[in-house]
């Protein structure tokens, strides 16, 4: 999605607080408008909508939108918010709100800098703003794929079998670990861990505990000087004859040859390729 932003003049980035019990609109939007809530609680009305605002929230308003705001009854409110333009490959279906307080998400962060760049004015800051809040637009719209499911929507047992694996390769080795001890920290048997893998992943555990293993070694041969053997090591293989017989089976070339290829040459990772680039995140994380 090709899109470029513009500010709308004396229109944030900015803080407004409000008393207990005040109210604006309705009104006619006139721009596009982030709106979040740094303190109380607001109620958001537009149409047949009564959208509650809470801290951890982002609205988006758009043109031509006739919306108003309740404001807390019971305290001040403050929220910050900008204007802003929008030109592009505008997209036909927007979200209204998203959540700010995933762990992973960069939405957050990007709203506190435009916070700051409004706050600041350093050299350059407009500029700057604009980029953050194309930014912010393009994260806000992004639809997440079944690939990048979030962790807490996997079963419980794939969950715990995963935390598993994670507390075995702790030290930076990725082992293989047999059907029977992940089914044993997943506390099913291994049909039903293997029928929910499949169910999720379209792939039996071990296969994809293979293949996260194998896309470890992509970094090591493109961005070290590591051995096949040491890699090999890292990457839970007895050998380097092992690992490269299975590193040819997965990605059709031998690891020396991949090593020799340009990325953008290169056979596509297995763990994205299955759907697997959400566990190996999740393996990361402690």
């Amino acid at each position: 999605m090709t899109i470029s932003v513009d500010l709308v003049a004396r229109l944030g980035p900015s803080v407004a607080g409000y008393p207990p019990g005040s109210a604006f609109g309705p009104r006619v939007a006139r721009s596009y408008q982030f709106v979040w809530l740094l303190g109380g609680s607001a109620t958001w009305l537009c149409d047949d909508v009564a959208l509650p605002l809470t801290p951890g929230r982002l609205l988006l308003i758009r043109p031509g939108m006739r919306d108003a705001f309740r404001w807390d009854p019971r305290g001040p409110t403050r929220h910050a918010y900008v204007h802003f333009t929008l030109t592009g490959q505008v997209p036909s279906s927007w979200p209204l709100v998203r959540d700010l307080t995933g762990r992973h998400d960069p939405m957050g962060a990007l709203c506190r800098y435009l916070l700051w760049l409004g706050s600041e004015c350093p050299a350059g800051w407009r500029d700057l703003a604009c980029e953050t809040l194309r930014l912010l637009v393009l994260t806000f719209l992004a639809d997440p794929t079944p690939a990048h499911r979030a962790p807490a929507t996997l079963p419980a047992p794939l969950t715990a079998m995963l935390g598993a694996v994670r507390e075995h390769w702790s030290d930076g080795v990725a082992r293989p670990i047999p059907m029977r001890d992940l089914a044993s920290a997943a506390q099913v048997s291994p049909s039903t861990l293997s029928r929910t893998f499949r169910r999720a992943f379209g792939i039996g555990p071990v296969a994809a505990i293979e293949l996260l293993r194998l896309a470890r070694a992509e970094p090591l041969l493109w961005q070290s000087n590591l051995s096949m053997r040491a890699i090999a090591v890292q990457c839970g293989f007895a050998d380097a004859y092992h690992f490269s017989r299975r590193f040819r089976a997965v990605y059709g070339m031998a690891p020396s040859t991949f090593r020799d290829t340009a990325p953008e040459s290169a056979p596509p990772s297995p763990a994205e390729s299955h759907g697997l680039t959400a566990l190996e995140a999740l393996l990361h994380t402690p």
